[in-house]
């Protein structure tokens, strides 16, 4: 293998690399969302306490930063 087609071996496997990161973020991101969605369903087909509603706001707002900062490993450039 010359130089050139090491080069290019590094920098595909660089890639992949990136690209296994990214699919985990996203991963990591989708998960956030669904739990999200089951909290938001959960206090729609429910009539809900005061406590209740603070308990999960609460998990929402940790889901929301989670989900943000995962959201900037994935777009670092434009955060």
């Amino acid at each position: 293998m010359d130089h050139a087609q090491q080069e290019q071996k590094n920098h595909l496997e660089q890639q992949l690399q990136w690209t296994v990161e990214q699919v985990r973020i996203l991963d990591e991101m989708n998960v956030k969302l669904h739990e999200m969605k089951r909290i938001a369903e959960y206090a729609l087909a429910h009539t809900l306490s005061a406590i209740e509603i603070e308990r999960l706001n609460g998990e929402l707002d940790t889901l929301k930063t989670e989900f943000s900062s995962l959201e900037r490993q994935l777009y670092p450039i434009l955060h």
